[in-house]
């Protein structure tokens, strides 16, 4: 079974305060105690960030780690790896992120992992470079699209409710056909794929929506269900 769970923003670093996305990432491991590991790249390796991680994940039932390229842990990323049950993506520069894990060769070792049954998620650029494309501020001024990995189809656009030009700008670039159809996200919103199909859209909030936006003749933007982490359901 091949996971991705794609977060429009929320997780330790956004909702500090709120662990239903974190907490619903480690239950999808279906271990005990997941081996967990933070990839800091998008961030230029953030000491900050990597310190927000550990103060979160060290208080739960997990062992986390971290993979930094500026200090590799060791020469053999791939081993490091895949013995690892979660990949966690941090948010910050795509352009750079793809740059460097295609230098360190991670691009091919995070899709042997995926389809090796190791879960990956992430937030922001985390959440945009497993799909084929997504918006992008990372080349400075305007939102553009950028070209990922594409292990998941069509385009992402997270913080689609937390950044005021985020939903313009993707119904602009899909309307010029410079982005493909995709999947848009809430800050706090998660959308869980398994093997490459939607399996359920999560959120740490009452009101975080998603939706899926695509072209016909106009925009069409279809608001999908949402299941709030916090509910009495869910708990269940």
């Amino acid at each position: 079974m091949k996971q991705i769970i794609a977060l429009g923003g929320g997780g330790f670093s956004m909702e500090p305060h709120n662990p239903l996305l974190d907490t619903y990432i480690l239950q999808q491991s279906n271990k005990a105690n997941p081996k967990i590991c933070f990839v800091p790249t998008a961030s230029g390796d953030s000491e900050n960030y990597i310190a927000k991680f550990y103060s979160f994940f060290k208080s739960q039932q997990c062992i986390p780690s971290h993979l930094s390229l500026f200090s590799p842990p060791t020469r053999d990323l791939e081993s490091f790896i895949m013995e690892k049950d979660i990949i966690y993506v941090g948010g910050g520069n795509t352009k750079n992120l793809l740059a460097l894990w295609k230098e360190w060769s991670l691009d091919s070792i995070f899709k042997s992992a995926w389809h090796e049954g190791i879960l990956l998620t992430g937030i922001s650029a985390g959440s945009i470079c497993w799909f084929e494309e997504g918006i992008t501020d990372s080349f400075g001024g305007d939102l553009e699209p950028i070209t990922c990995l594409g292990f998941l189809p069509g385009s992402n656009c997270p913080h689609y409710d937390g950044e005021i030009n985020r939903r313009p700008a993707y119904h602009n670039l899909v309307k010029a056909n410079k982005l493909s159809s995709g999947i848009a996200a809430d800050d706090g919103v998660a959308v869980h794929f398994i093997d490459q199909e939607i399996h359920k859209i999560v959120s740490s909030k009452p009101n975080g929506k998603a939706y899926k936006v695509s072209l016909d003749k106009d925009i069409d933007e279809q608001e999908l269900a949402v299941e709030y982490l916090g509910s009495k359901e869910s708990s269940k």
